[in-house]
């Protein structure tokens, strides 16, 4: 196993459709938690349009993440990532991140990012990049998107609290917040590692509203 490299995808990689869509269904069973289930013709689209980042170690397959925009572009979402865990504990997630980043700032630099996310090390992630969390009613309110977000195991959450909470937490980089000069924020180190302690306290605080929306 070598060490992979990070790309946007072409149509040489519409090969790897299956792959990628396999391994969403393995991670979303793993988790115990939702990645929202796409079909063949949907990945590909993504591909052919240019808004898929394929990580491959030569022609290996080893992580995966797309791009999408909302609300007549006004949003674009960070969606799908996946890492084969072979590849794992390499910043190999950080790389394909930070290219999806890269790529929606490049393609539409007015619109907001956003995604949703459970787990810990892509909220880290998001952070590092510039991304706070935020409330839903601050994200796209495209019923088309959060449409897909019923293959998700616990959408009867999203379904009980009319879309205003739920296990993921909802992350946000606003392009009108930013530094002109390179177009992503400006964060010391000192501010960064005050940004994250305060976001874990926002995290401690969500966790005791679903104990109670768990009793409930």
């Amino acid at each position: 196993m070598g060490v992979a490299e990070v790309y946007i995808a072409e149509e040489k990689h519409l090969k790897y459709v299956n792959t990628i869509l396999e391994t969403i269904e393995m991670a979303a069973k793993i988790r115990g938690t939702g990645i929202a289930k796409r079909s063949p013709e949907y990945i590909e689209s993504k591909i052919r349009e240019g808004k898929s980042i394929i990580a491959l170690d030569g022609e290996r397959f080893a992580g995966y993440c797309y791009i999408e925009t909302w609300q007549d572009k006004a949003f674009v979402a960070n969606s799908g990532l996946i890492v084969v865990e072979d590849y794992r504990g390499q910043g190999l997630a950080r790389s394909i991140k930070k290219k999806a980043f890269e790529l929606s700032r490049s393609r539409y630099p007015n619109a907001k990012i956003f995604g949703l996310t459970t787990g810990l090390a892509v909220m880290k992630i998001n952070s590092d990049l510039g991304y706070r969390p935020v409330t839903f009613s601050e994200l796209t309110d495209d019923e088309a998107f959060w449409k897909g977000c019923q293959s998700c195991v616990n959408y009867d959450i999203l379904q009980r609290t009319n879309r205003k909470h739920c296990l993921c937490t909802g992350m946000l980089f606003d392009p009108a917040k930013v530094q002109p000069a390179n177009g992503t924020p400006v964060v010391q180190p000192e501010e960064k590692k005050s940004r994250w302690t305060q976001f874990l306290d926002h995290l401690k605080k969500r966790s005791k509203v679903f104990q109670l929306l768990s009793i409930g």
